[in-house]
């Protein structure tokens, strides 16, 4: 019996030291695992663009300015904007940035809450002056200005802050 043990306590000490190995092939969905991950920083210590940090009920921090209420984010600087609500929206409260030099390519709207509809009319007339609008809830206003900046396109945003839940 002690002579057995031997035999087997050597061929253990082998195993123990062995790589482990796998009992089956890897699939499509182990591979996933495995894909490289690519990450882009987004650049706010930039000097040569705006990035909006932060928003709250009452207003932005924007490249580390805070902004108390609505405001037009330009690409060099930052306005107040004089609108209440997305109902304030129109051809003469847009007509700042139809008037920039360089032109914008595209005009991001922060309504609030939540998407709101803008009169046709004021949204064609932009078109027509080759400006792309894009209207959507303030939260994903600020993300998507924030990335359309840093892949370095011409943007300007118009956000107004939401109510927060309480609002109707």
């Amino acid at each position: 019996m002690a002579a057995a043990l031997r035999r087997l306590l050597p061929a253990a000490g082998r195993a123990a030291g062995r790589a482990p190995c796998r009992g089956h092939r890897l699939t499509p969905a182990d591979d996933e695992m495995y894909q490289r991950t690519r990450v882009m920083m987004l650049e706010p210590e930039s000097p040569n663009i705006m990035f909006i940090e932060g928003y709250s009920t009452r207003g932005f921090t924007i490249s580390g300015d805070v902004v108390v209420g609505p405001c037009a984010v330009l690409p060099r600087s930052i306005l107040q904007w004089n609108v209440g609500s997305h109902r304030d929206i129109s051809h003469e409260s847009l007509s700042l940035f139809r008037l920039l030099e360089p032109q914008i390519e595209i005009l991001v709207l922060g309504t609030g809450d939540r998407v709101e509809r803008l009169h046709p009319a004021t949204l064609k007339l932009m078109r027509e002056c080759g400006i792309a609008v894009e209207v959507q809830d303030t939260a994903n206003a600020c993300a998507t200005f924030n990335f359309l900046m840093n892949e370095r396109r011409v943007v300007a945003a118009g956000l107004i802050p939401p109510r927060g839940t309480y609002g109707v």
